[in-house]
């Protein structure tokens, strides 16, 4: 809704609309013409590591919904931890302040074991509804609490919830991030622009389709209950795979530890690493590496 102090959309000037529009542009394409190695395809496996953040963010105080939390810990993260090291694979593991501090050694776990952490907030909250002076602290703190509790200063951030403020590009400007991986104007890589400005930020896109939560999750006090089959789940992102193998461009998938991991889901993520595996010819890397690969390529 509108608040009082500003018109309808119906009403706005085009200086107002299309300042809304251009403050966060996708601009210069960043596909590379190669991958390392000659591959065709480059595959970013990625982790939410929200825990028990999925209920502290809105101030719950469900003891059942943290326990659900803590599933990702206990059972989720060392599944996935497990499965990357038999398959030789590195990922990147976004995580919210809050959640490294309740875990530090599990993050530490991730980080000896080659893998990236991102920013993910604080305490998962939405960007959107902190002041910006706000979100800009929560982000510093964020990162300096990463810092400490691995040893490792985060190159790049997943928003929350994948919510992108106003202000939150000049934030990971001000941190001097290498890239970012919350919005959704390609399937490949591109460069962001701020009020037309080129920033050197590399968007690794996300997308819904691409994201395990949004078939499985739900909520017992809420409308929030999808549910879809794994085959029908695994089916989607092999096709999502399938084309970014064709165009020999990016495929990235969003995953959360206490969402893929269940003894009747964990087979989707085997099966398409082995699918990818079979078709030959696939990167897989963190996004800091991507990231890092396509800007050189690019000459930024």
């Amino acid at each position: 809704m509108n608040d009082a102090s500003t018109p309808e959309p119906w009403r706005w000037s085009e200086e107002e609309w299309r300042g809304r529009v251009e403050r966060v542009r996708a601009g210069r394409n960043l596909k590379p013409d190669s991958w390392p190695g000659g591959a065709r395809c480059a595959v970013a496996l990625s982790f939410d590591v929200d825990h028990e953040t999925n209920e502290l963010r809105d101030g719950g105080r469900s003891v059942g919904r943290l326990s659900w939390g803590q599933y990702g810990n206990r059972v989720g993260m060392p599944k996935i931890l497990g499965l990357l090291r038999r398959e030789e694979i590195t990922a990147s593991f976004f995580v919210p302040a809050v959640t490294a501090l309740l875990y530090p050694d599990e993050q530490r776990r991730v980080i000896a074991e080659g893998h990236e952490i991102g920013l993910h907030g604080w305490i998962h909250e939405l960007n959107t509804a902190v002041p910006a002076a706000a979100e800009r602290d929560l982000h510093f703190r964020a990162a300096d609490a990463l810092e400490a509790v691995t040893g490792v200063r985060p190159v790049g951030m997943r928003t929350p919830s994948w919510d992108f403020s106003e202000a939150t590009l000049s934030i990971q400007r001000e941190l001097g991030l290498l890239y970012d991986s919350s919005l959704f104007a390609d399937d490949d890589p591109y460069e962001l622009v701020e009020k037309g400005e080129p920033t050197g930020i590399v968007e690794l896109p996300v997308e819904w389709v691409r994201d395990d939560a949004v078939y499985f999750n739900m909520h017992r006090f809420q409308a929030l209950r999808p549910y879809t089959a794994p085959e029908t789940v695994f089916d989607i992102f092999r096709r999502e795979f399938d084309g970014a193998w064709e165009e020999r461009g990016l495929f990235l998938l969003t995953m959360h530890p206490h969402v893929i991991t269940y003894r009747s889901r964990i087979w989707i993520l085997e099966k398409l690493i082995a699918h990818a595996r079979a078709k030959g010819g696939v990167w897989f890397a963190s996004h800091a590496a991507i990231a890092a690969h396509v800007k050189a390529q690019a000459g930024l």
